[in-house]
């Protein structure tokens, strides 16, 4: 089991902790969204809970809870700029589809 980060999310999840000042990690999750069913859910989290699982890559803990992991094993975080856009992008093996916007995702 693993998630991994890009050099360059690494570098914004580590900015986005200095900047405020105080954090354990970032929690990532999936929630039920969507026209495809499943979206992806970023958080900055103080402590992880009991049934967290815990991953480091480059400096950065990444916090996933137990039912999220079976969706999101193997993926990894980047950080992208596109234009006028920037934001995390995930690169999910377990991915199946996604909706035509990106907003959720099928496995």
């Amino acid at each position: 089991m693993s998630i991994s980060m890009s050099d360059a999310a690494a570098q914004r999840v580590q900015t986005f902790l200095a900047n405020r000042g105080k954090g354990y990690g970032l929690r990532l999750g999936v929630r039920t969204s969507g026209c495809s069913g499943m979206a992806y859910v970023l958080e900055f989290v103080d402590a992880p809970n009991e049934d967290d699982v815990v991953f480091e890559d480059k400096g950065v803990r990444v916090i996933v809870d137990g039912k999220s992991l079976a969706y999101l094993d193997g993926t990894q975080l980047d950080f992208v700029k596109e234009g006028l856009n920037e934001g995390i992008k995930f690169n999910n093996p377990n991915m199946t589809s996604e909706c035509g916007c990106g907003e959720s995702f099928n496995v």
